[in-house]
């Protein structure tokens, strides 16, 4: 017995001899190379032939080396600390609007002043242009450079260069900077008679109390199920992620399990509160742009046969980010585990450890996923994002629609449109008349407005393969008779997609009278999405059966 207990022990003692030479290796390769790089600076700062900027150079280093392992793996020097604070609690101080880059005029316009902020206090409406910032030209300038410039402590002053549209001439306007808080949750109210909709758009500090206030409010004016809309949430924090799941399933219930390689990053997260509401049908709302913590809500929920996902395949961050504090006021926010929902899963859909030199990787194919289970039995997936129960069929973007959207030319003409209108109908009851329409399709043709048909895009390239070929002669008189048919007919592109482009049309004109909330209402009378969740709710038996295994069985 003594014997097998001294060979256990050498053994022991063998592994955490190999472990700790293998610990003493990787330490002493990276003070080698910590020593190299360093080095290179030293010489290239006594001999390079101009004078090098070090921070310049080992910020881009930095960003170069961090861009090698992930997307979310970001250094914040000093200076760019408040972007980091703002992505965690939704506050930074400027004027308080969002802006856009005026392609035609090139440079940077209003394009949605917040109420009550700085901006629309100073008088700023959308399609005021800006000239200059302190005396400062931005002609040209990104739209990421000129918020850089708008930023800045609060109550300090600023003036901006204007010109606002059917004014002559330009004027100087200073306004003082304020915090801006955006809100988590921009909109929420009672749709179709009984249905208590909610959009959140972030998981800043609070969002989780503010969600209990709109829930507990949507009830009492009459709510008897519920819509949560994540889509194009990005994600946040993840303890309000999962406060706001405990909102609708008991007290105790594992959530989420992070994974890393430290003991802290070990940790498992469970609902600590008693629930608002564990009875009212729920459906979730989520697209390809639903990440991170917006994926835990929705596939927590999913997994625990709480709710009903309806939309598109979500985003797929599996990941856990945490911040560092490093030298001279600077902060690291870096990976540090993966997290796993309810039935055990990991939604990652991409694998940054087999990246290759370009920094591209490959998404998790369907058939290396793995199967888990509900808990009341039902199958779901790992890897690629959170599956929806229910996917509506996706509205493709024809191409005139996506060169309106990247043209000025809605932007400009809702601007004009408020300029000789005065009022409108409310958001929840506006559409766009014929008349009207006919005035946007004059206005486009007074602009010069032209496309190009994706279709036409390709004719090209096949022209090329055909002439690689040897194919051009017997083949000429087709194509020149294909080139003709696809040649961009504005007037019927107009006419052939003129639902749609009312859409865009009137989106642009409701938010000059009723800003980003009478946007969002305007929106949902068209959401396909939306009236698949009113259809499912409304249908007590089929959302059961949605949430039963034996009819995914089955």
């Amino acid at each position: 017995m003594m014997n097998k207990r001294n060979i256990l022990l050498s053994i022991i003692i063998i592994c955490v001899s190999l472990v700790a030479n293998a610990d003493d290796k990787h330490r002493l390769h990276l003070a080698r190379q910590l020593s190299i790089y360093n080095s290179i600076i030293k010489e290239l700062n006594l001999f390079y032939v101009d004078s090098i900027m070090p921070e310049k150079m080992i910020n881009k280093s930095i960003d170069a080396m961090l861009r090698n392992l992930d997307p979310y793996t970001v250094y914040y020097p000093e200076e760019k600390s408040e972007e980091l604070k703002m992505m965690t609690t939704g506050k930074y101080a400027g004027i308080g609007s969002v802006i856009r880059f005026h392609t035609d005029r090139n440079t940077t316009v209003i394009a949605d002043p917040y109420e009550n902020m700085p901006a629309y206090k100073a008088g700023l409406r959308a399609g005021d242009l800006i000239w200059s910032i302190n005396g400062t030209s931005i002609k040209g300038m990104s739209t990421d450079s000129v918020s850089d410039m708008l930023r800045g402590e609060p109550g300090t002053s600023l003036t901006l260069e204007i010109e606002s549209p059917g004014k002559k001439g330009k004027k100087n306007v200073t306004l003082e900077r304020a915090s801006i808080a955006l809100p988590a949750i921009s909109y929420y109210g009672i749709q179709n008679n009984d249905i208590g909709y909610i959009l959140l758009e972030s998981f800043t500090d609070d969002c989780a109390k503010k969600m209990k206030r709109a829930v507990i409010e949507l009830k009492k004016a009459g709510a008897k199920s519920f819509i949560i809309d994540l889509r194009g949430n990005g994600g946040g924090l993840l303890n309000e992620a999962v406060d706001i799941v405990n909102l609708f399933v008991p007290k105790g219930k594992v959530i989420v399990t992070t994974k890393g390689k430290t003991k802290q990053s070990n940790e498992t997260y469970k609902t600590k509160n008693e629930p608002t509401d564990t009875i009212s049908p729920i459906v979730v709302l989520v697209d390809g742009q639903t990440a991170s913590a917006s994926e835990i809500v929705a596939g927590s929920l999913q997994d625990l046969d709480r709710a009903v996902v309806i939309g598109s395949r979500t985003f797929g961050k599996g990941l856990v980010q945490s911040t560092r504090q490093v030298n001279y006021g600077g902060y690291l926010k870096l990976t540090t585990a993966k997290y796993y929902i309810p039935s055990g899963r990991c939604v990652q859909a991409l694998d940054y450890s087999h990246m290759i030199d370009d920094g591209r990787t490959s998404r998790m194919p369907d058939s290396l996923t793995n199967v888990f289970h509900t808990a009341a039995g039902r199958e779901v997936r790992d890897g690629g994002g959170i599956r929806p129960d229910i996917e509506p069929k996706p509205e493709e973007l024809s191409t005139i629609l996506f060169r309106l959207m990247q043209d000025m030319a809605i932007f400009d003409f809702a601007t004009d449109f408020r300029l000789k209108n005065e009022t409108i109908a409310c958001a929840d009851s506006f559409d766009v008349s014929d008349e009207v329409y006919a005035e946007f399709v004059e206005y486009l043709k007074e602009r010069k407005f032209t496309y190009d048909l994706h279709s036409a895009e390709m004719l090209k390239d096949l022209k090329k393969m055909i002439e690689f070929e040897g194919l051009t002669a017997i083949t000429k008189d087709d194509i020149e008779q294909l080139e003709k048919k696809l040649h961009a007919n504005l007037d019927h592109s107009l006419q052939h997609f003129k639902k749609d482009i009312k859409i865009l049309v009137g989106d642009e004109i409701i938010k000059r009278y009723y800003g980003n909330k009478g946007e969002i209402i305007y929106n949902l009378r068209e959401d396909t999405d939306l009236k698949e969740a009113f259809a499912i709710l409304k249908d007590n038996e089929r959302y059961k059966q949605i949430l039963s295994p034996a009819k995914q069985q089955k």
